[in-house]
């Protein structure tokens, strides 16, 4: 039989807990993320403050250039007009936007390839400045070489000095730091289809060669010739040059000087698409002309010849003797 203490109920205690609920730690996590993506606005602002105009425009025509552009050519999708990438079906036109601008309206084709062409040669001269500037041998000669983008295309002079001139007095002999120059830029011209004009510029003076005249034309002509030759010496494929001029002193950099040191200079111009083209096309027709002349020539004399055989004399003299009867 159970006793009175089995019968008693059984009572559970349970001891409270003191410590206070943890709360909701999610805003930590939002506002370390809000922190570093501060830090990186500031970086960037940082950065973009501290570089010069120039390396800004590369890095955005690098983020504006498609990976298949930069690697196999062609049109930017930044040069499109249309918002949708690519053309495809527009209801303006048939076959969509690319064929629209090759199509109906060539004069936006070729501007766009105009385009194209002079930001190419745009990042040639940044590609010749670089060198320039890594190059300690072409870094204590960069104040006499100046580049820039003209009509033309890009235009490099390598300028004369009293102190550092080019070539010998009177003469187109280059001096050694000349030929170092010609042979350092020679190679990079290769980096692009685009022909090569040369001019040679002197100062006023005359100078007196034996005995005979030789003039500033004669002078920078030959002194022309001679950066061809120290560019190709250098690697430039020599099929590149489509001219080489001399201009004497007809075009003077500084025209309240006529004698200044810097008049006496070589121009390298990597021509563009537009000038190269109008080139070939006046060397083309000048030779057509020519042909033109030599056939007109030709002929001129054959009539003559067929216009004396048929003289009376000529045919008298031409025709068989016999008997008269």
């Amino acid at each position: 039989m159970s006793s009175a203490q089995d019968l008693r109920p059984i009572v559970i205690k349970k001891a409270k807990s003191h410590a206070k609920p943890h709360g909701n730690h999610s805003w930590k996590i939002a506002y370390a993320d809000f922190m570093t993506a501060m830090m990186a606005l500031f970086l960037v602002l940082w950065l973009l403050s501290s570089a010069s105009p120039k390396t800004l425009v590369g890095v955005a025509e690098y983020f504006k250039t498609p990976l298949k552009v930069a690697v196999a050519g062609g049109d930017k999708s930044s040069l499109s007009k249309s918002v949708i990438p690519g053309g495809g079906k527009d209801p303006m036109a048939k076959d969509g936007e690319v064929m629209r601008a090759t199509t109906n309206d060539p004069s936006d084709a070729q501007r766009r390839r105009d385009q194209l062409d002079s930001e190419r040669l745009r990042a040639l001269k940044g590609r010749l400045e670089q060198i320039i500037e890594n190059n300690p041998m072409l870094r204590q000669f960069r104040p006499q070489l100046l580049l820039d983008i003209t009509s033309e295309g890009l235009r490099i002079q390598i300028l004369d000095t009293q102190n550092r001139p080019m070539f010998r007095t009177g003469s187109a002999s280059v001096e050694p730091y000349m030929r170092t120059i010609l042979r350092e830029i020679g190679p990079v011209l290769n980096e692009m289809p685009n022909k090569v004009s040369l001019s040679g510029h002197t100062d006023s003076a005359t100078y007196m060669n034996g005995e005979r005249a030789y003039s500033n034309w004669e002078l920078s002509a030959d002194r022309a010739n001679a950066s061809r030759q120290e560019l190709i010496g250098g690697g430039m494929q020599e099929g590149k040059v489509l001219r080489v001029l001399g201009l004497a002193d007809t075009m003077p950099l500084e025209k309240n000087d006529p004698l200044a040191p810097v008049n006496r200079r070589i121009s390298i111009v990597v021509l563009n698409k537009r000038a190269q083209a109008q080139f070939e096309s006046e060397n083309a027709s000048a030779a057509e002309v020519s042909v033109q002349a030599q056939k007109g020539k030709a002929g001129q004399e054959m009539q003559a010849q067929l216009e004396a055989a048929s003289t009376p004399a000529a045919r008298s003299a031409g025709a068989p003797k016999g008997k008269i009867e």
